[in-house]
C-alpha cells in the first residue's frame, strides 16, 4: 500500500476515535523545488490542517507522526490553527531509498522551512514540539527568527550531548530491533507515566502503524547513520520559551534532565503524573500552558 492508502484506511480503521478523527482533516503538500530543496521527495507530504485562528506548528518525536497530538488538538483547534506534519523520514512522509535522497537533521529542517515558505509570511508561528520534535523546534526557531513566535517543549529530547553516528551494521540491527513486536510494545508502555491504565490495544495500534510505510527500515537506518539531533540546546533561541517535563519520564535519563534544568532554569515545569508524553497524558494542562504560558499549575 501507499503512504496515502495506508492512511486513508486509518482514517476508516484506527480503535482511537480521536486518531480517527484528525486524519479526516489530512491534505498532501508539495513541498520539493527544485534545486532549492534537494534532500526533499518529489511526492507530496501529509500535513493535517485543523481549526481556525493563530497558526500553531506542533512537531512530533522520533519514529512517530502526526497522531501522537490526538488528544492535543481537540483542545486547541477551537481558537489555533494547528499545522501538522509528519517530518521528513518519519511517519507517512515519503521515502525514497537512501542513494536517492538524504537523511538526517539538514533534511528534516530544510522541509520544514519548504513548508513554512507555503504559508503567509505576514503571520508569525507558534511551535510545539515533542520530544525529538523539541530539539527540531530549537533549531527551526533559531533559523527562523521572524516567523517563530514561541515555543512550548515537551519532554524535548536532543538538548545537550553531540550527534554520535550509528555504524554501517549496527543501524540495521536497531531498525530490526525496533520493529520487534515486543520492542514496541515496551516502548509504548514506558513513555506512559500509568501504563496500566493509558496503555491499550489503540495506543500500540498507532505506536506501529509507520512500520508499514514502503522504506521504513532504511530510511530510519540512514537517520541513524547522520547521528541525529543533539546540542540542539544551546544557544537557546531568541523567542519565549517553556518546557514541560513529566517527572515519570522513563524514556529520557536522569543526567538529561539534570542537563535541561542547567540550560533552561526556570523555562523548565516538571509534571506530575506525566511521562515521556505531556500531549498524551496531560493534554489539558498542555492546553492551558499555551494558551497561558505564564500560568503556574
Amino acid at each position: 500500500m501507499t503512504n496515502r492508502e495506508l492512511l486513508e484506511a486509518a482514517a476508516r480503521n484506527l480503535l482511537d476515535p480521536q486518531g480517527r478523527a484528525l486524519l479526516q482533516h489530512l491534505e498532501w503538500w508539495n513541498l520539493a523545488d527544485g534545486d532549492r530543496t534537494p534532500d526533499l521527495a518529489t511526492e507530496p507530504y501529509p500535513l493535517i490542517r485543523i481549526g481556525t485562528g493563530p497558526p500553531v506548528l506542533l512537531l512530533h518525536g522520533f519514529d512517530s507522526c502526526g497522531l501522537e497530538f490526538r488528544r492535543l488538538a481537540p483542545l486547541l483547534a477551537s481558537d489555533h490553527t494547528l499545522l501538522i506534519p509528519d517530518l521528513h523520514g518519519f511517519g507517512f512522509s515519503p521515502r525514497p531509498q537512501p542513494e536517492q535522497g538524504r537523511y538526517g537533521p539538514e533534511a528534516v529542517l530544510q522541509h520544514l522551512e519548504a513548508l513554512l515558505d507555503q504559508l503567509p509570511q505576514d503571520q508569525p508561528l507558534g511551535l510545539i514540539g515533542a520530544s525529538m520534535g523539541g530539539a527540531v523546534a530549537m533549531e527551526l526557531a533559531r533559523r527562523q527568527p521572524k516567523r517563530i513566535a514561541r515555543l512550548l517543549l515537551l519532554a524535548p529530547a536532543g538538548l545537550d550531548g553531540r550527534p554520535m553516528p550509528i555504524p554501517p551494521g549496527l543501524d540495521r540491527l536497531g531498525v530490526w530491533f525496533l520493529s520487534r513486536p515486543g520492542v514496541r510494545r515496551g516502548l509504548c508502555r514506558q513513555a506512559f507515566a500509568d501504563p496500566e491504565r493509558s496503555v491499550g490495544d489503540a495506543e500500540l495500534q498507532i505506536a506501529s502503524l509507520q512500520l508499514q510505510v514502503p522504506g521504513w527500515g532504511p530510511s530510519l537506518a540512514a537517520f541513524a547513520r547522520s547521528g541525529g539531533f543533539a546540542g540542539c540546546g544551546s544557544p537557546l533561541p531568541p523567542q519565549p520559551l517553556h518546557v514541560l517535563w513529566g517527572k515519570n519520564d522513563r524514556i529520557l535519563r536522569p543526567p538529561q534532565r539534570r542537563a535541561a534544568m542547567a540550560l533552561l532554569g526556570e523555562r523548565l515545569e516538571e509534571v506530575t503524573d506525566c511521562g515521556h508524553l505531556p500531549h498524551l497524558d496531560q493534554p489539558q494542562l498542555v492546553a492551558r500552558r499555551w494558551r497561558q504560558p505564564e500560568m503556574p499549575s
